[in-house]
Formats: C-alpha cells, sequence, structure tokens
C-alpha cells in the first residue's frame, strides 16, 4: 500500500505527458478558471508550489486543511499536497449554511480553511461562532500560519495508518459524522477498481473519466480520483451535472468510462434523442440506483452498461457489492453477488440470521484476519458510535437487502432513519431539529416521501402555533438561510399532534405513514420548488 500522494508520483513518473485533470469549457465558465487539460507534469509543478507555501505557513503531520473549493483542480492539487506533508483534508459542502458550518468547523477543528472568495465571510462567521481560530483564505492567497494546537489528527509513522481526510456524512442521530479515513483507505479502493473487471474493466492504455457528481464526496474523491491516478487516466469533473449538454459534455472530454447517480438515468431517458446519444466512446457507467424500469431501455438507447453497486463511506473498497459481471443482471435493481474476499449475515431487528430470500440488515466484514481492512478508521470524536457500528465484530449497515438463492443481493429499504434524495443522505432527525429553531415551530417530525425522479423527498409533519396558510412557505424560506437546500421539506403538513411513544420519541413507522396519507392530501404545501441550489 502507499500513501495518495505515492500514487500520484507514481503516476507522474510512468505517464509524465498524460492529462490528468480535464476542464471543460462549461464548467470553466461556471467556476470563472481556464479550461483545458492540465498533464501530471504540470499537476506535479502545481502540487510542488502548494507544497512549498504550505510548508512555508507551518502546516504539517496532523493538521486538518478544510477544503470549500467545489468540483475544481485545485483541491485534488491541494489535497496532493496536503497529503505530501502528512496533513489531511477536510472538504466542505459548499450547499451548507451557517448552522452547518458551525457544526463541522468546530467539531473538525481544522488548522486553515481554504475556500473560494464569495464563501469566505460565510466561513469566517462560523469560524468565530463554534471558536474555531483557524484562518480562512482563497486558494491564491497568502496561506496563514496554522493556529495554536492545530495537531488534532491521530499521529503516524506509517503511511498506510495516517489519516488523509475526515468526510463527514449525515448521522442518524443528528448531527454529521466525521469519517476519519486513513491513506490505506484509499489504497484499497484504487486496487479494488483498477482490478474489478467485467463490464467495468479499467486499463492503463489512457481511460478519461467524467462524472458531474461531488468531490466532497467518496465517490468522486476516492472512487473517481484513486481509480484515474492507478491506470493513468484522466478526469472530468464537471461542475454539476447539466442534462441537455451531458452528452456534449461526455463526447467532448473523450470519456471512455463515466460515474452516476440513479437520478441522472431518470432524466437523460426524458429527453428527447439527440445526435449525441451515440456519438460518445464510453464503455460503461459506474453507479448506483437506476431505475429498474429504465436499466434495459437507457442501455440500448446509449449503448453502454451501467454497472451497478453497494458502498458506503464508511466501508470504502472493505465492503463493496457490484454488479459488474457479464451475468449480471439487468431491470431487477441487483446489487450484485459478492465477492469471495467480503463475509454478510442478514439479521432481523433482534439480530437472528434471516432465511434465504428473506430482508434483513446488512451486516458486513473482510473474510480472514483483518475484518476492518478498507473500511474508515472511527467516527472522529465518537469512539461510541465507531464500536457500535462494528457490534460484535460485523459492521452494521443499516440498509436493508435480500439474498436469493442465485446468490444475487437486492436492496430493499434502510432501517437507519435517512432520506435518500438524489444522492445525498439526509438525517432526519438533523432537520428536525433546526425546524425546532424556528420560533412558530412546537413540534416537528420528518420522513421520505417517493419521488420518481430524487428517490425520496423531505416531508415535514409540524405542529405551529399559527397554521395560516402562507406560513408553510415562510419556514421553508427560512430553513434555506438556515440547510442546505436539498435538506429543506420539499411538502409541509400542519398536524395537531405526532406520533409518539410513551417516552415521547418519535414513532418512525406511524410517522412515514402519516407522510404519505397527507402527501394525497389538499391541505399539504408542496414546496419543492423552492429547493434550488443557492449561489452563495
Amino acid at each position: 500500500m502507499a500513501t495518495v500522494y505515492d500514487y500520484f508520483a507514481r503516476a507522474h513518473d510512468r505517464w509524465p505527458d498524460r492529462p490528468m485533470l480535464n476542464v471543460l469549457p462549461e464548467t470553466a465558465r461556471a467556476y470563472a478558471i481556464p479550461p483545458g487539460e492540465i498533464t501530471y507534469t504540470e499537476a506535479m509543478r502545481r502540487v510542488d508550489d502548494f507544497t512549498e507555501r504550505l510548508r512555508g505557513a507551518g502546516v504539517g503531520e496532523g493538521m486538518r486543511a478544510a477544503l470549500l473549493l467545489e468540483n475544481r483542480p485545485d483541491y485534488f492539487l491541494l489535497w496532493l499536497a496536503l497529503n505530501r506533508l502528512r496533513a489531511s483534508v477536510v472538504p466542505i459542502n459548499p450547499d451548507l449554511r451557517a448552522s452547518e458550518l458551525e457544526y463541522l468547523i468546530g467539531h473538525a477543528e481544522p488548522a486553515l480553511i481554504i475556500a473560494v472568495p464569495d464563501r469566505i465571510e460565510a466561513l469566517r462567521s462560523a469560524a468565530e461562532t463554534s471558536g474555531v481560530e483557524a484562518g480562512i483564505v482563497a486558494v491564491d492567497d497568502a496561506f496563514p500560519s496554522p493556529r495554536k494546537n492545530a495537531v488534532t489528527a491521530r499521529l503516524s509513522e506509517d503511511g498506510d495508518t495516517r489519516e488523509a481526510a475526515v468526510l463527514y456524512t449525515s448521522g442518524t442521530t443528528g448531527k454529521p459524522k466525521g469519517c476519519v479515513l486513513d491513506n490505506s483507505y484509499f489504497s484499497e479502493v484504487a486496487e479494488f477498481y483498477a482490478g474489478l473487471g467485467g463490464i467495468a474493466d479499467l486499463s492503463e492504455a489512457g481511460e478519461r473519466m467524467i462524472t458531474p457528481l461531488p468531490i466532497f464526496h467518496m465517490n468522486a474523491m476516492a472512487y473517481s480520483f484513486m481509480a484515474m491516478l492507478r491506470v493513468g487516466g484522466c478526469l472530468t469533473a464537471l461542475d454539476r451535472f447539466h442534462p441537455r449538454t451531458w452528452w456534449q459534455s461526455v463526447l467532448d472530454s473523450g470519456a471512455t468510462c463515466l460515474h452516476y447517480l440513479g437520478v441522472m438515468p431518470s432524466i437523460l431517458m426524458e429527453l428527447p434523442p439527440g445526435e449525441y446519444d451515440r456519438a460518445h466512446k464510453v464503455r460503461f457507467g459506474f453507479g448506483a440506483g437506476v431505475d429498474p424500469k429504465l436499466h434495459a431501455p437507457f442501455e440500448a438507447r446509449f449503448g453502454f452498461p451501467l454497472s451497478e453497486g453497494w458502498a458506503m463511506t464508511e466501508t470504502g473498497a472493505g465492503a463493496v457489492i457490484m454488479n459488474n459481471r457479464t451475468d449480471r443482471l439487468v431491470g431487477k435493481a441487483a446489487l450484485g453477488r459478492l465477492p469471495d474476499w467480503l463475509e454478510i449475515r442478514l439479521v432481523d431487528e433482534v439480530g437472528r440470521d434471516v432465511q434465504e430470500g428473506e430482508p434483513g440488515e446488512l451486516l458486513v466484514r473482510r473474510k480472514g484476519s483483518e475484518p476492518r481492512r478498507g473500511f474508515f478508521r472511527e467516527y472522529y470524536k465518537d469512539p461510541e458510535a465507531t464500536e457500535a457500528a462494528w457490534t460484535d465484530g460485523w459492521f452494521h449497515t443499516g440498509d436493508v437487502v435480500r439474498q436469493e438463492a442465485n446468490g444475487f443481493l437486492f436492496f430493499v429499504d434502510r432501517r437507519k432513519n435517512v432520506i435518500r434524495r438524489s444522492g445525498e443522505n439526509i438525517a432526519a432527525v438533523e432537520v428536525e431539529s433546526v425546524l425546532m429553531r424556528h420560533p412558530e415551530v412546537t413540534a416537528a417530525g420528518v420522513a421520505p416521501v417517493p419521488d420518481t425522479l430524487r428517490g425520496d423527498e423531505v416531508f415535514a409533519l409540524l405542529t405551529v402555533s399559527d397554521p395560516a396558510p402562507e406560513k408553510a412557505e415562510e419556514i421553508a424560506r427560512w430553513a434555506l438561510d438556515n440547510m442546505a437546500y436539498y435538506k429543506v421539506p420539499g411538502y409541509i403538513a400542519f398536524v395537531e399532534s405526532l406520533p409518539l411513544t410513551s417516552t415521547q420519541k418519535i414513532q418512525r413507522a406511524e410517522l412515514k405513514a402519516l407522510a404519505l396519507h397527507h402527501l394525497e392530501k389538499s391541505s399539504t404545501f408542496n414546496l419543492v420548488h423552492l429547493k434550488k441550489r443557492q449561489v452563495s
């Protein structure tokens, strides 16, 4: 195994003149940065420059730099420089608002924060409120000296176990959890993807990958980027998914493979046939959540297979299930068969193994003497949650699946109280806690309701002091200033009370049923049109 920087340095030594990163004109205009390719040689020059600037400022081992840089190349280049200095990164979702930024900065304790200029003031305010005296600058500014007591990561002479990143995921009990990922996590991903084979076979002949997915998530940051470093490929990271220009972008990028989320095939199939539908060089797509009804028609129309799979930030490449074999199932919502190195159990709510074909929570671990190999190291500052996730030596995923006699696994539901909207995990409890801060909300219950395009939508059942019709939109607009737009309720219904247990906890199953019931009622307010990404 090796560090993230080691993978980059090896690729640079083998393929110095190959392109490593590519910025299409559409993304360049969105970010006001130059378009074009960045070769491994140019990337090394820029990483060297970042390294010297960071080292000169005093950044070193055990420190964290929080990065809010959207999908810009500088994100990857700064990460490589920091990794070289034995420091790590904390990616910041640019959609986060004030209270979310305050929590993340206060919890992660970064030594410095590097951000796009138009978010610096919001970050400074959040850092001040959280009590973290971190310098906050743009990429081209002079990097500040790290604050006192800036070493917060566990130190390690072993490159494999040295912290490389802390990624925040939606927790099921309210606040997001910081997943500590070491270098071996990213090494395992690189080697797994490079050796995956089947319909998702990668070569060292010059692969080109395109992704519109955010690089503050493990999919783009680990799977896309590390795979391209491993095989000497080029990554085109778009600023976001633009449906009407998608196939033009795929063609212009020269992509041989692409990454997607389930909402993308659904949107693309809605568009009229066009001249670029098959003008590309794509051999396969890698992703999850395609509508089973659209799986085969999508492949027939656009001319390449979709390799569906399952993984989590916590599992990395330690536990992955892929439907990448040539005998895969199409249109069945199949996750795939188990690889020979993975061990699973499917259990009921009291931990008993279920019968074949019956749904149960998926428990996973690596076979052999290293059951946690390739997984996240820990939840930062939360050893109790880490050990709870690994109860009895198995990682408890919270996902309910079933396994048929042919060995294929199929996703059924989520046992955890998480809403999955357009690829984003949303903790219902976190949304409830923000809504309860509104001065007129006296009780809040949040549940998922089905959405044909996004998978789930957020439904809030609220008790309020004044249930006037205009109040729902006022609450939604207030929420847009206090949390990421995708977490804001798409539907609000005012109710007299919420279903509670004898200990005054929300009865989640009844709440979900109540949300579905209210979804069809004329008294429910549809606010989905308000949920748009904010520019600052």
